[in-house]
């Protein structure tokens, strides 16, 4: 109510429902449901987090109405785009903004700028400027707008902001196509509250009646509401999830380092060569050494053929991906062989494999293959280890050479510079012979990682074992090995 005691247009943010609330939510209850429970350990990249979803608000009306902390208006670099919420915005807030906007002196594209509310119920606006989109300029268009909406939450958190009402920040006069922005504009939102959560208590989508199909399609992806529907939702994530932070991240964007800069890595024919090596030097001396630059093209020519080599290869791991995520793969989950469980003593991702679940002569390999990618590609973007369980294993649980070495050689390169250990436990004289030759002959860079661990003790002075979930199998073959100290560890009731 106004002081007249009439109604007021604006929205309260905490009348409104939460995306755990709204649209006909399914809860988790204390019982998973089979399917539930047989795949639990195909985590999403995005992990149903009930605290996050909380500070989640889906809402269709005008972004200008919401009465919170901050809103955000999408504009353009002068600050004078016409468009239907930055109108809304100027009419409710009165003619005092106009003036303060000029005080900006505009604002670039991906960049957040602030100003007072004045007659909104919001107490700042925060003005952001979305890029223009062109299919052929895609990349960069995805870069900026992510910085649209990470500047604008980097600044509701330097200001200590409690609640941030978004528009949409792609406009149709901008030609964004409205799904892959809001793909970005989730993925951008669930990750920086994964790691700011604490500043943020509300986080609002103003959307049209348009857009909210869109949204609603979309925020189980990256806000599931349940186990259930997170696992319903793997399928549908794209390729490009982002880094940590949300970024989009495409191997051809980044920046590489290499002995000839200047040098374009893409160019491989004879014409694109002597383009290139006009790069090296026009002055009088560097014209005078045909022979030496003849070595250089040769020299460059080897490069050239390593860049291709290596981008070849990420596309074919990209190719591996997309099949990872779009089959189903609920027969090799249901083995419970590869699992996430918690960090050891330097905080690292422990992933784990039991070797006596995998009966090699039974499934099918390549879906093996597919379910590890599935697995571990957001999981090897950061430092992780993994424990391998030897224990009990025979024939028909050993895993071919040739099937490690494509494993090896298939998947990107982040999964080695990021493996950071590999214990492996309960280790016979055979495997470790075996282990030996494949990781001399076979596969380089990996004998250094390997630990050997023959009793659970040994493994707890690394990984604590309230961190790591035992297969009942493997407590009781060490409590007999070792000595019955382990029991006093309980096994995870799932495996």
């Amino acid at each position: 109510m106004d002081p007249l005691g009439a109604p007021s247009q604006f929205v309260d943010v905490d009348s409104l429902p939460g995306w755990s609330d709204a649209y006909g939510a399914k809860q988790p209850d204390c019982h998973p449901s089979p399917v539930e429970k047989a795949q639990v350990d195909v985590r999403s990249p995005f992990p149903y987090r009930k605290d996050i979803n909380e500070k989640i608000i889906l809402w269709k009306g005008d972004v200008a109405l919401l009465n919170c902390t901050a809103i955000v208006n999408t504009s353009n670099e002068t600050l004078t785009d016409k468009n239907p919420v930055s109108e809304s915005i100027f009419m409710h807030a009165g003619p005092d903004l106009k003036d303060e906007l000029q005080k900006l002196k505009g604002c670039r594209t991906g960049e957040a700028k602030l100003t007072k509310g004045f007659n909104l119920a919001a107490r700042f606006i925060i003005h952001t400027v979305g890029p223009k989109y062109k299919s052929r300029y895609r990349t960069a268009a995805e870069s900026s707008l992510y910085s649209c909406y990470r500047n604008v939450l980097q600044l509701a958190k330097e200001q200590a902001m409690c609640s941030v009402g978004f528009c949409v920040i792609n406009t149709l006069k901008r030609c964004y196509p409205l799904e892959d922005a809001t793909h970005i504009a989730l993925r951008t939102v669930r990750r920086f509250l994964e790691i700011h959560g604490e500043t943020l208590e509300k986080v609002v989508f103003a959307v049209s009646e348009l857009e909210e199909v869109t949204y609603q399609k979309l925020l189980p992806l990256y806000f599931p509401r349940s186990l259930e529907e997170e696992i319903q939702s793997l399928p549908y994530l794209p390729a490009d999830i982002g880094n940590a932070e949300g970024e989009p991240v495409v191997p051809e964007r980044q920046i590489r380092i290499t002995e000839k800069p200047g040098v374009p890595d893409d160019a491989s024919d004879e014409e694109g060569l002597e383009a290139d090596l006009s790069f090296i030097g026009s002055h009088a001396f560097a014209r005078m050494e045909g022979d030496v630059d003849k070595q250089r093209r040769l020299i460059l020519q080897g490069q050239l053929s390593e860049a291709a080599l290596q981008k070849q290869h990420q596309r074919n791991y990209n190719r591996w991906l997309c099949q990872a995520r779009a089959e189903d793969l609920s027969d090799i989950a249901s083995l419970k062989a590869l699992y996430q469980t918690g960090v050891d003593n330097c905080g690292r991702t422990v992933m784990v494999v039991v070797g006596r679940n995998i009966p090699v002569t039974l499934i099918d390999m390549e879906k093996a293959l597919l379910y590890f990618i599935h697995v571990m590609d957001h999981i090897a973007v950061k430092e992780y280890v993994l424990v391998y369980f030897h224990t009990l294993t025979n024939y028909y649980n050993q895993l071919d050479s040739n099937f490690l070495k494509k494993l090896y050689d298939v998947v990107d390169a982040k999964y080695k510079r990021n493996l950071k250990a590999l214990y492996f436990v309960h280790p016979t004289f055979r495997s470790k012979v075996s282990a030996w030759f494949f990781t001399t002959f076979t596969v380089s860079g990996l004998k250094d990682k390997i630990h050997y661990v023959e009793s659970l003790q040994q493994l707890f002075t690394a990984i604590p074992p309230e961190q790591i979930d035992l297969p009942p199998f493997v407590l009781e073959y060490d409590a007999r090995e070792n000595g019955p100290y382990y029991s006093s560890y309980p096994p995870s009731p799932d495996l």
